[in-house]
């Protein structure tokens, strides 16, 4: 039969409701507060989940809440509560709850409602990509979704001011609906047609960096904008560059002025950096539902190990880092020697350079190495590695091109 997960502060409805289901021949799992809920959640992935609203430590509303948020409400939940009122179960109902039970529960209103949970089982599906409701646990992170959702709620565009370790997409997916369409239109060239836009309707249209924008690229940015209303669209770009910056780059100052009217400067993975325990173990967990890995989880030294490191590359950057290391450990834990083998650097001033060669060659050496120390630290960004050296961009490109160094996609840390 099936799997039932039971999550009750009371002890006594725990075991009545056991004891009537176990008598139906299902298998029962018992947990007394959201923490043990969580726990169990991912443990023993349950076919159907009775979850009761009022709990010492987390509400039922808000676990259920983060369940859909980081993509885990893939299984049928029955609310239940003493105290309930209509919209509280009109909110649940909203957020994927399948029913809403008063206590005390009839035994045939009960079984009826397991009965219709359980006939609503689907087959497995890929989860929604994470937003920032999966990481509920987070104070800062939960202050940065209430600002994104109270801007979304007055604006149809918003601007994040962001910088190495951007958190950009993050915050895009957080204000994407559950199951609409996502457009990146930094992805084609292509003039967007109109068809296109009507494909999305409701969605969230993403632009990662206006900087690389090609000139016909900006043009579809204009495009969609002018069409937002119209489509019941919303648009999320992200940037690290000043207005005159861009305008140097070819872009009309006016779009420029519509495009920041709205703007938020999120922290970095820098700036949160004890989040990022609690961000990576939502990611794998995220993997692992999506089948995307096996069953993994990350050890505390791995955890501190991902917190201590220098994530450029933003979100992007730690959320590969995660699946290479899912798929690359041999055991179901990820330890510390795997991170280590993973993101060990050996910086540029312990590396020995070879003093028997030519000058020459031996400066084309240190160069190469100096210039590609300085990208990986700033996550590619050109204008802070042009400031940092003191060489005009363009001279700064023909340097790089001579030393053989990519400074295409490879370094864009706008990337996924």
């Amino acid at each position: 039969m099936a799997k039932i997960l039971i999550v009750d502060d009371e002890v006594g409805i725990r075991e009545l409701l056991s004891e009537i289901l176990r008598d139906e021949g299902h298998d029962i799992i018992l947990a007394e507060n959201a923490t043990a809920a969580r726990a169990a959640r991912n443990a023993a992935r349950p076919d159907l989940v009775l979850l009761d609203i009022w709990m010492p430590d987390t509400d039922g509303v808000s676990l259920l809440k983060e369940w859909s948020a980081n993509g885990q409400l893939t299984m049928p939940v029955v609310m239940m509560s003493g105290h309930g009122t209509i919209d509280t179960a009109v909110e649940a109902t909203r957020i994927g709850a399948l029913e809403f039970l008063e206590k005390p529960i009839a035994l045939q209103k009960l079984l009826s409602a397991v009965k219709r949970g359980l006939a609503r089982i689907k087959p497995t599906h890929a989860p929604s990509p994470l937003g920032l409701g999966a990481f509920a646990r987070s104070a800062p992170l939960r202050d940065l979704r209430k600002r994104l959702e109270q801007m979304a709620d007055k604006s149809r565009s918003i601007l994040l001011r962001v910088g190495p370790g951007s958190l950009a997409e993050l915050c895009a997916r957080t204000l994407q609906r559950v199951g609409s369409p996502w457009l990146d239109l930094s992805l084609s060239a292509q003039p967007l047609e109109l068809s296109t836009l009507e494909g999305a309707r409701n969605g969230l249209l993403f632009v990662p960096e206006l900087i690389y924008l090609s000139r016909p690229q900006q043009k579809n940015l204009v495009f969609a904008m002018d069409r937002l209303e119209r489509h019941g669209q919303s648009l999320v770009v992200a940037t690290e560059h000043r207005p005159e910056e861009l305008i140097t780059q070819g872009w009309d100052e006016r779009v420029l002025t519509r495009l920041f009217e709205v703007s938020l400067a999120p922290p970095s993975l820098g700036e949160i950096r004890d989040e990022i325990p609690e961000i990576a173990s939502q990611i794998l967990l995220h993997f692992v539902e999506a089948g995307e890995v096996p069953q993994r989880k990350l050890s505390s030294a791995a955890l501190n190990a991902l917190r201590n490191q220098n994530w450029a590359g933003g979100y992007g950057e730690l959320k590969a880092t995660i699946k290479s290391l899912a798929l690359g450990t041999l055991e179901e834990e990820i330890g510390l020697d795997d991170v280590a083998h993973l993101l060990v650097k050996i910086p540029p001033a312990a590396v020995g350079l070879p003093l028997d060669l030519p000058l020459r060659e031996a400066r084309e050496i240190f160069e190469r190495m100096y210039f590609e120390h300085h990208l990986q630290m700033d996550g590619g960004n050109m204008t802070r590695l042009a400031e940092k050296t003191g060489l005009e961009r363009t001279h700064l490109y023909r340097k790089l091109k001579q030393l053989g160094i990519s400074v295409g996609r490879k370094h864009d840390d706008s990337q996924p």
